[in-house]
């Protein structure tokens, strides 16, 4: 792992918070996007060398939804970039850390993303992350 890329806030409301962390951080988000597959629009503040990203479901169907209706606003994951998600998958999973999809897939910002389950990690739902090259 090279280094922590952002980290993950559910919100209930992306407007509202992007005015909320933009008076926080000085600033405004540099990138917004609507993620079809995972059913979130999301935006991002970059910090030096990390992000926050925010994230708001657009459907009930979305996992951040089940997850602001279990434990409320709050961060939802960090994430770590790597330089090769599929030898760094196999090497946590042979670590006994459980992926969330046996696949990476494409998320935000255009990056191969895949996650491992919060049980397998003290509670922290860890994401790792890849620019495509």
């Amino acid at each position: 792992m090279k280094k922590i890329d952002h980290i993950g806030i559910a919100v209930k409301n992306l407007e509202q918070s992007n005015l909320l962390f933009s008076k926080l951080f000085n600033k405004g988000p540099y990138h917004s996007e609507f993620l079809e597959s995972q059913q979130l629009n999301v935006s991002f503040f970059e910090l030096e060398d990390t992000k926050v990203e925010l994230l708001e479901p657009s459907s009930e169907q979305s996992t951040v939804h089940k997850f602001l209706t279990a434990k409320g606003e709050g961060m939802h994951h960090v994430a770590f970039e790597v330089e090769d998600i599929y030898s760094e998958m196999e090497r946590l999973k042979e670590e006994g850390f459980q992926p969330l999809t046996e696949e990476p897939y494409v998320g935000a910002l255009n990056k191969l993303v895949c996650f491992f389950h919060p049980k397998t990690t003290n509670g922290v739902l860890v994401e790792l992350c890849q620019k495509i090259k």
